[in-house]
């Protein structure tokens, strides 16, 4: 399932250290939070590659057959429209509004030859294939294959980790992927060039080359985690003892991992598992940051009422003593900005 914040970014707002229980409750609060957004703003977020069919309009909407809205099926970009068995070209078509993506309705060019149609039954006559969600679409770079991946591999290692998380949508040529999982593996052809000591003010950490790092990346030498703050040159500036791990000392030549190894589900949101070359590069969807936002808040809320068994104080004064926006004022923001609005129709 598609995450609207990853398992990181939650763990970063609570603090807490890596352990499987930790993680799968994190992974469920997510995915909780995923549908109660989309459930707020009656509007899919995630881009999914799908064809949807509709009634042919002129029983409902004559005499403007020429038009079909869209309802909560709003588009990105169209591949193929397909009326009564008929595949009307892409250029006798408009796409509205005209300011979109995401786009609520497809018109016949009145310029053109071109009509909705139907054979026998008008019900579900009109069929639309095409990328599909609610909002423009924003990818970003995060990082390139290492190594070559065929069609049915369920890990594959990246060259950046901090540029994807347990819940990220990413693509690679035309095939997307949902991370899953993220382990640690050996980063190729990298060491400690001289030993560090078990002091907490030891933030530099000389490597064979700082440029195979990237800064908010968590590395792990022998037991103790570290996360990279910034790079100068071939020395990484870390925080010590990350993530819970303890202090310790480390000798030249030590290997240096990072969680570099992705499990991940092939072929996701309608798109097909290929085969994919090395060094080929990764994009990550972006989810507008206020959804981003809510969905951490939204994660927390829940662990902390599981936590405290679902008891919440309530205080008659809590209006008057809130010194910054709470969770409620995330949904209304978030509603007030995506939230999709019903279409009324004349009659």
């Amino acid at each position: 399932m598609v995450k609207f914040a990853t398992r990181e970014d939650v763990k970063n707002a609570l603090d807490s250290a890596e352990t499987a229980r930790d993680n799968a409750k994190v992974d469920a609060a997510l995915d909780a939070a995923t549908d109660s957004i989309e459930g707020l703003c009656k509007r899919s977020f995630a881009p999914v590659q799908r064809t949807v069919t509709f009634d042919w309009p002129d029983p409902v909407q004559r005499p403007r057959s020429w038009r079909l809205w869209l309802n909560q099926y709003e588009l990105l970009s169209l591949t193929t429209f397909v009326a009564g068995g008929v595949t009307i070209p892409n250029g006798n078509l408009k796409l509205y509004p005209t300011g979109g993506p995401p786009y609520n309705r497809i018109e016949i060019d009145l310029g053109s030859n071109s009509a909705f149609q139907t054979i026998n039954s008008y019900q579900q006559s009109q069929s639309v294939t095409g990328l599909f969600a609610g909002v423009p679409l924003v990818e970003t770079a995060a990082g390139a294959l290492v190594g070559a991946v065929n069609g049915t591999a369920t890990t594959i290692q990246v060259t950046n980790s901090a540029a994807v998380g347990v819940g990220s949508l990413l693509r690679i040529d035309t095939e997307r992927m949902i991370v899953t999982e993220k382990t640690m593996t050996a980063v190729s052809g990298q060491t400690l060039t001289s030993a560090i000591t078990d002091r907490a003010n030891v933030q530099a950490v000389p490597v064979t080359n700082g440029s195979a790092f990237f800064t908010g990346e968590t590395i792990l030498i022998d037991a103790e985690r570290m996360l990279i703050v910034d790079i100068a040159g071939n020395q990484l500036i870390v925080n010590r003892a990350w993530d819970g791990s303890a202090l310790a000392q480390h000798a030249s030549n030590a290997p240096i991992y990072a969680r570099r190894a992705l499990t991940v589900q092939r072929g996701a949101q309608g798109s097909t598992a290929a085969a994919h070359a090395d060094a080929a590069p990764i994009v990550a969807w972006q989810p507008p940051g206020l959804i981003s936002q809510l969905a951490v808040a939204e994660a927390l809320v829940t662990l902390q009422a599981k936590s405290a068994g679902y008891q919440v104080e309530v205080r008659a004064d809590r209006a008057a003593r809130r010194l910054t926006p709470g969770i409620e004022d995330l949904r209304e923001q978030v509603l007030g900005t995506f939230g999709r609005q019903s279409r009324t129709r004349a009659v």
